[in-house]
């Protein structure tokens, strides 16, 4: 089975800010490139935070309304000093979140959603940035076509790795979504399938519908 990785999905090149770059100069770059955020950069190439429209937008959000109707919003002291920022490196996010190129799906997913970030910076094992990738890369799994799902489950998965014969359990997938028919030789074997298969990238839900031989669990006895 082959799953794809970060550095398979990232953007690269990756548009990226140096620390002194002034706020209008960072309006300008989003603008141009059509991003919605950028990583700071040292002088080494190291990503040290990343800035994005919501932190430029701040500069807006804590100023005073000039109609006079809206109350002056209360900020902390990090926004206060993020709305005042001129700066890449007053107005960034920091640290920065990085991720590596050989992870999985799964694992960016889970740092994006561990650390409330919707993008990370891919820096190799010298931490110089490599590229740059969002949620939207990562969905991009999920655009994989039934019968390439349908192939890998048939092929790698019951063929390959649990070795069991072709007429034994039959897959289906629709808008990866995957039911399971047929059986399998001991009822152990179902949780463990079903795990496989949702571990296949493009994979939305796993469905089964399996009879088996004998019961290997060592659960407790049904009254008659």
């Amino acid at each position: 089975m082959h799953h794809r990785t970060v550095g398979e999905l990232m953007t690269r090149p990756v548009v990226r800010a140096p620390r002194d770059m002034p706020f209008k100069e960072l309006a300008g770059l989003l603008t141009e490139h059509d991003v919605t955020a950028v990583p700071v950069v040292d002088g080494s190439g190291h990503p040290v935070g990343v800035v994005s429209e919501a932190d430029l937008l701040r500069k807006s959000s804590g100023q005073a309304d000039p109609s006079g109707l809206l109350p002056v919003p209360h900020l902390e002291a990090w926004e206060r000093a993020k709305a005042e920022g001129a700066s890449a490196q007053e107005l960034m996010s920091a640290p920065a979140v990085c991720a590596r190129p050989e992870w999985t799906v799964v694992e960016a997913a889970r740092v994006m959603a561990d650390r409330g970030v919707k993008r990370l910076p891919v820096v190799d094992e010298t931490d110089r940035l490599l590229g740059i990738v969002s949620r939207g890369d990562l969905l991009r799994v999920f655009l994989r076509h039934d019968d390439a799902i349908r192939d890998e489950i048939e092929g790698d998965l019951l063929r390959g790795t649990l070795r069991l014969a072709p007429s034994a359990v039959t897959v289906q997938v629709r808008g990866g979504e995957v039911t399971l028919e047929g059986s399998v030789e001991a009822r152990s074997l179902v949780p463990v399938l079903v795990r496989l298969c949702r571990g296949v990238d493009g994979v939305v839900s796993v469905t089964e519908h399996l009879a088996y031989g004998t019961d290997d669990t060592g659960g407790p006895a049904v009254a008659a």
